[in-house]
């Protein structure tokens, strides 16, 4: 389970928070003086979008196939058109189904095209922000999103998006800044998994599982709820404690029993907790449900590392020749360690090259350069992914193993024993060897590194006491010898 634990949970209220900016609230005509009829699920997505919350899945598709049919009638409805666009984005988000995508390109492209962005069409942006960042074009979703905020910096549902594109991009404090913004602007349980989610990506874990638990308390929806718990298990997992991870992602479940990111989560605490056949049955389940790229890498080293290779190449081809989005760090590797090195590394350079410096790109370029030898240029991205704050025990692993190449044996002891001090059972593949390499590189010795010992300063020659006794005899003493004292006069006798 190598690739770097980021739920999509997190993009899916960043696409949701969009979808409350341009959903249009719906209220059912009013029948004599009789109470109103309860809203249905056209209503109740649009009513969670509107306070920020995740909408259910069967709900957000009544939205889709209202708004569809309204359109064919009013085809000039450019709010309607950026209603379903972010829809789209937001159900391909959390089915991990990229289909969606060019249909909500194409519906918010009509948007604009009904009503320009010249003309003020901010929710369209807006969409096309959170559609860029659903693909992993970081650019093009910081782009947008600073259009939007320019032009309203006001409208809340932008900084999700800002900082999803922050994010990706590796800039850290514009992320921070953006998520500052959106708590001045918003309360809720979106803002306060976002800023789990901010404390974790700095390394403060308590504050990160405190946000969390705001979260869970203030979440207004099942699905949102199940979202709030499923954070909870990954900060559990992250920290080395999968009978906790189990019991949040089994909560989680509960309330969604199809919630892909708790069968993930659950997965993978199963597994830590030595109960593969288990483990092996919540993947299953997890990939017919959200097949994201990471879940397909983490299954197929679990299945390898039982022994099941056959079903573990099945899983790596499938991942190789799927069509994904955002997907380029597992695939950079999987090709690192189960494929071809070098062309993990063009891969990588690649995904670099487009301004996408995140911690977790930092790491897989610079494991794949060490596993094409390339160690020396490795350890500078390992060093990018590890210093910036995040605690991650694979970040930490992968920079070990490349100080132990390197020689370099008192930091490769070091990140290899933070690595299974942070996550024991991070990756059923990689956790194992990060014990053995601990054990082989045995204990620190207590004689102090040469380059951190003192300076020996050689003392001065002292003068021999002989040579001094020399030099006397060689130069007489030209002083007079002192005159012998007075004798006392004799006493007189009797006296």
């Amino acid at each position: 389970m190598k690739t770097q634990n980021v739920s999509r949970t997190v993009l899916a209220a960043g696409v949701g928070a969009v979808l409350a900016a341009t959903a249009l609230l719906y209220v059912p005509e009013l029948v004599g003086q009789g109470p109103p009829p309860p809203p249905g699920p056209a209503e109740r997505a649009t009513i969670a979008a509107h306070a920020g919350a995740q909408a259910a899945l069967p709900d957000l598709a009544a939205l889709i196939t209202d708004r569809e049919t309204w359109l064919r009638a009013h085809p000039d409805d450019d709010a309607s058109w950026a209603a379903l666009g972010t829809a789209y984005t937001e159900r391909g988000t959390r089915l991990g189904d990229v289909r969606d995508y060019p249909r909500a390109e194409r519906a918010l492209r009509r948007s604009l095209a009904e009503r320009p962005a010249a003309s003020g069409n901010l929710d369209a942006q807006l969409g096309l922000g959170a559609l860029a960042g659903a693909r992993g074009d970081w650019r093009a979703a910081k782009q947008w999103g600073e259009r939007v905020r320019k032009a309203d910096p006001k409208r809340w549902p932008v900084y999700p998006v800002l900082i999803d594109a922050y994010n990706g991009l590796g800039e850290y404090g514009a992320a921070q800044k953006a998520m500052e913004g959106l708590e001045g602007l918003h309360a809720g349980a979106l803002t306060r998994s976002r800023a789990a989610r901010s404390f974790r990506d700095r390394g403060w874990r308590e504050d990160a599982d405190a946000a969390a638990l705001d979260a869970a308390a203030l979440a207004e929806t099942d699905a949102e709820k199940a979202a709030s718990l499923a954070r909870l298990g990954d900060l559990a997992w992250e920290r080395g404690e999968p009978e906790e991870a189990l019991a949040q992602f089994g909560a989680a479940l509960r309330l969604v029993p199809d919630h892909g990111p708790s069968l993930a989560g659950r997965a993978r605490a199963l597994a830590a907790l030595g109960r593969p056949d288990e483990a092996l049955r919540d993947w299953r389940a997890a990939l017919a449900r959200l097949p994201l790229p990471e879940y397909v890498l983490e299954a197929g080293e679990l299945h390898e590392a039982v022994g099941l290779d056959g079903d573990a190449r099945a899983l790596y081809e499938r991942l190789r020749t799927g069509t994904w989005a955002r997907g380029e760090v597992a695939l950079g590797l999987l090709d690192a360690d189960h494929g071809d090195p070098a062309a993990a590394v063009r891969r990588m350079r690649a995904e670099w090259a487009r301004g996408h410096r995140s911690v977790a790109v930092a790491d897989a370029l610079g494991w794949a350069l060490h596993r094409s030898g390339e160690s020396q240029e490795a350890l500078e991205y390992a060093k990018r992914a590890t210093d910036e704050g995040l605690r991650s025990a694979l970040f930490a692993y992968h920079r070990g193993e490349i100080e132990r190449t390197l020689e370099l044996t008192g930091p490769a002891r070091r990140h290899l024993a933070q690595a299974l001090r942070i996550n024991p059972a991070f990756s059923p593949l990689l956790a194992p060897r990060a014990a053995e390499a601990v054990a082989a590189l045995g204990e620190p010795s207590d004689e102090l590194p040469k380059e951190l010992r003192p300076r020996e300063v050689p003392p001065e020659e002292p003068v021999r006491p002989r040579a001094r006794q020399e030099k006397r005899a060689e130069k007489p003493d030209t002083k007079p010898a002192p005159e012998p004292a007075p004798k006392p006069a004799a006493k007189p006798a009797g006296v």
